[in-house]
């Protein structure tokens, strides 16, 4: 199962492509970085090279995220490959012209980054165009593999293409490395998906995607212990290098060894994922699993002194640490509607980016003052700590779940109004008997959590005075457009609220709902003269 995604054409080709293109970066990453040295041979300056790469997944990845959801996925991917070529040709120019100053060539990692950053949530959303709901573990998983392929040998290329031939091959490398990807996004033709409304402009998308993913339980599990996981577990990452020569007394030669490992470790990770799966294990059993050898690793590479046992350890860990993040990838992209999902994925890559960026500086805080062996133990036991969180925070089974839009007509009006019209006041009416008020008063805290994460604002509850059987739930939407929006994002899976709902409702009529635009009314020119002349006098 592991392997079927493999299967569909486009996945393969677009796998393949994506694997060229991952080397590419990475070779490019090496040769900026060993460039900075002769630039500015700083300890800061050659560290902003990495910093100026991965800031702006940070920065855009919301924003990206929202057009994603907005816009064509093929053609936003497509665009952003264009622009890391447009990117890395300049680069590569100017490194030839000797135009490179340590500001340009910042500059230039900064835009790659940035096109980085905008492909990435295009890329992981684009994910369920190519395979079935039910490969979608599976191919998160293989493009986990395809990405630490590439940084298991980028690497160790870069340096020997930097060493061989100089920075400008390795930039001019990284150019051709998009082509690929950009043919076979170019020949891809998806099916038209015919939308009834417009976009959504930029800031309220990426507000809408915020609101959905607060709104969404399962979705904030998955993003508390991604976040938990990535902040733990980058200790021994961002320890390595001590752990290679503090701890096993090594060199370059014994850290390249580690890094080897712990990349073989994480392509092994992926297909223990699948073959979990298979055994149809539950997806908090699996990250637990994931957590507990993270928390291995950094506890034995602690402990073991032995150059052998640490490669042990980095297997464990990388196969940990793809086993983890795919599984959280995979249960994001199960918990959320296509309309959103780019957004969502947005969100938890950065959860989980500012969980290792913190984690990073923290347990290298901690190294200083404790020493390596004392941090990477803390990041044990808080890892061992996080796998216990799952009684708390679970992270949900999501496989079955049906997200696909419910079934909805827009309603017949008699009033001509235009889509911006509004505020739209909504009303519903329900009767309900007095031994059914527990359940119905449960049944609507979860119906408003989804008008509230779908659109809807100012959502209450209300109970007639006069006729205690009589509720009212009333909300509202800015415009007549955000109204139709809020009720076409709702789901399959949400229909069982609004069944529950009319199963409860006891009144001699269906329920009535009424929809209502708001007016002001002016006040008259002349009672305010007069009003006005009375508080004269």
């Amino acid at each position: 199962m592991q392997l079927a995604p493999f299967q569909r054409r486009i996945f393969r080709h677009v796998w393949i492509a994506s694997l060229a293109s991952n080397l590419g970066g990475l070779i490019q990453t090496v040769g900026a970085s060993w460039l900075m040295t002769s630039l500015d041979p700083s300890a800061g300056m050659v560290s902003l090279v990495q910093a100026a790469n991965t800031v702006p997944v940070m920065l855009f990845s919301l924003m990206a995220g929202a057009l994603a959801d907005n816009l064509d996925r093929r053609k936003l991917m497509l665009a952003a490959q264009v622009f890391l070529l447009a990117s890395s040709m300049l680069l590569a120019v100017f490194s030839l012209m000797g135009l490179l100053t340590p500001a340009a060539l910042l500059g230039f990692t900064f835009l790659i980054g940035c096109g980085t950053a905008i492909n990435g949530p295009a890329w992981q959303s684009l994910v369920g165009e190519m395979v079935p709901r039910a490969e979608i573990p599976a191919a998160i998983a293989l493009n986990s593999v395809g990405f630490n392929i590439a940084r298991s040998v980028g690497p160790a290329i870069g340096g020997f293409i930097v060493a061989w031939a100089g920075a400008f091959w390795a930039f001019a490398i990284n150019a051709v490395s998009y082509l690929g990807l950009i043919v076979v996004l170019a020949r891809w033709r998806l099916p038209q998906v015919e939308r009834r409304l417009p976009p959504e402009t930029l800031g309220r998308a990426m507000a809408a995607g915020v609101r959905y993913v607060a709104m969404s339980p399962r979705i904030l599990n998955v993003m508390t212990r991604s976040l938990i996981f990535g902040a733990a577990a980058i200790s021994v990452q961002a320890l390595m290098p001590l752990i290679a020569r503090d701890l096993i007394q090594g060199g370059p030669l014994t850290f390249g060894l580690l890094l080897g490992a712990f990349g073989v470790g994480a392509i092994a990770g992926a297909f223990l994922g699948g073959e979990m799966r298979r055994r149809s294990l539950s997806a908090e059993s699996c990250v637990a699993l994931a957590f507990a050898g993270a928390a291995a690793c950094a506890g034995g590479a602690a402990l073991s002194g032995r150059p052998l046992v640490t490669m042990g350890c980095m297997f464990v860990g990388g196969a940990s640490w793809v086993l983890a993040l795919a599984g959280f990838n995979a249960a994001v992209q199960l918990s959320s509607p296509r309309w959103v999902v780019g957004r969502a994925v947005a969100l938890y890559q950065m959860a989980a980016f500012g969980g290792m960026a913190v984690g990073s500086w923290a347990w290298g805080i901690a190294a200083e003052q404790a020493g390596t062996r004392n941090a990477l133990l803390g990041s044990a036991v808080v890892l061992a700590l996080g796998a216990a969180l799952g009684r708390v925070f679970p992270v949900p089974d999501v496989q079955e779940l049906d997200l696909t839009p419910r079934e909805w007509k827009d309603p017949e009006i008699s009033l001509d109004i235009r889509p911006q019209s509004g505020p739209i006041i909504v009303a519903i009416e329900y009767r309900i008997r007095a031994e059914d008020e527990e359940t119905f008063m449960s049944v609507m805290a979860g119906r408003r959590r989804i008008r509230l994460r779908d659109g809807a604002r100012h959502w209450t509850l209300m109970r007639d005075l006069a006729d205690p059987t009589t509720w009212i739930e009333r909300y509202d939407c800015p415009t007549w457009q955000e109204y139709l929006r809020q009720n076409q994002r709702m789901t399959q899976a949400d229909t069982d609220i609004s069944k529950a709902l009319i199963a409860l409702h006891q009144g001699p009529a269906p329920i009535v709902v009424r929809r209502m635009i708001e007016r002001q009314t002016s006040f008259p020119a002349h009672a305010m003269s007069r009003e006005a002349a009375q508080a004269g006098s």
